[in-house]
């Protein structure tokens, strides 16, 4: 669905114009002004759902950024409704307060997957809008996917095979910058099959960062271990550094370096987000030692042994 055309709005409304066209639909398609009208009830479920994503700076920023697949295959209705209540909001526009007696229209949000159970409280006793239901839905699947240091630095467009019930099924996923292990991308309607009159589940695939042979994450920064010789670590040496994306420069390692040092290269770790700036590249000195020597070497190590070195 798209929010700014279910608000008959433009993409550049202000907060005032969202919030009073919200207002406007809202009074026209109210369960209660509409009893047993499904249609007004699924219309003001898309509404309340456009208005809590517009509302909200940043959920209206990745929005606006990424349109309304990209948008849905990173937020869940969970996420959707996140720190928005209903009732609030309604007592705003005069609707009058809905929470005695169980007739609350809060989010309930619940079930597989993280997906909204409900969008509204169903069966409450004593009326209101215990007649309005959710039409019955398709399981939520989840599956877990592996994604590269390369692919949370730059994003990627991942094709996937899977298969459910024994039948094969490809998908698309756009993943975005920044991602971390353990975050789920929703795809809409991708999940289990929709029962008569319903609609399909969704399906949820799980976020895992494979292991990088050269660097180690931490949050938004990455770690990679530069080993030197002995007589670098002793004196001081420059030492050409690799980055994630490919990048080379020369560090200066000062003499006299501790094995537990880190040297920073700022601004060449991971991004935060899709829109937020890139963390920092350390660079862990590790001293190498030879696991042999030759005649020579060792008598150069004794002498060094011998002066105290």
């Amino acid at each position: 669905m798209e929010y700014y055309e279910l608000l008959g709005l433009s993409k550049d409304a202000s907060a005032q114009e969202i919030k009073k066209a919200y207002r406007k639909l809202a009074l026209k398609y109210h369960p209660d002004k509409n009893e047993g009208d499904k249609a007004a009830e699924e219309k003001f479920k898309e509404i309340s759902e456009a208005y809590a994503v517009l509302s909200d700076p940043n959920k209206k920023k990745q929005y606006d950024t990424y349109g309304s697949t990209g948008f849905h295959q990173r937020y869940s209705q969970e996420d959707i409704f996140r720190n928005f209540n209903l009732d609030d909001i309604l007592n705003q526009f005069g609707f009058g307060g809905r929470s005695g007696g169980g007739n609350s229209f809060r989010m309930n949000m619940s079930g597989g997957g993280g997906a909204a159970q409900s969008f509204f409280n169903q069966g409450a006793p004593g009326g209101g809008c215990g007649s309005c239901h959710t039409p019955a839905k398709g399981q939520d699947l989840t599956y877990q996917i592996s994604v590269t240091l390369e692919d949370v630095l730059h994003g990627a467009e991942k094709n996937i095979a899977l298969r459910h019930n024994g039948t094969p099924q490809n998908v698309s996923v756009r993943v975005p910058k920044g991602i971390e292990a353990g975050k789920k991308l929703r795809l809409k309607g991708k999940g289990g099959q929709a029962p008569p009159g319903g609609t399909a589940g969704d399906l949820y695939l799980k976020v895992d960062i494979a292991p990088h042979d050269r660097f180690i994450r931490d949050g938004d920064n990455l770690i990679l271990e530069q080993k030197v010789p002995f007589s670098q670590a002793c004196l001081g040496a420059k030492v050409e550094v690799v980055t994630l994306e490919g990048k080379k420069f020369m560090v200066n390692v000062p003499a006299g370096i501790q094995g537990d040092a880190k040297l920073r290269l700022k601004g060449h770790g991971l991004p935060g987000g899709p829109l937020s700036g890139r963390g920092d590249l350390y660079v862990k000195v590790a001293v190498e030692i030879p696991k042999e020597l030759g005649e020579e070497q060792q008598e150069f190590i004794k002498k060094l042994q011998d002066i105290g070195l």
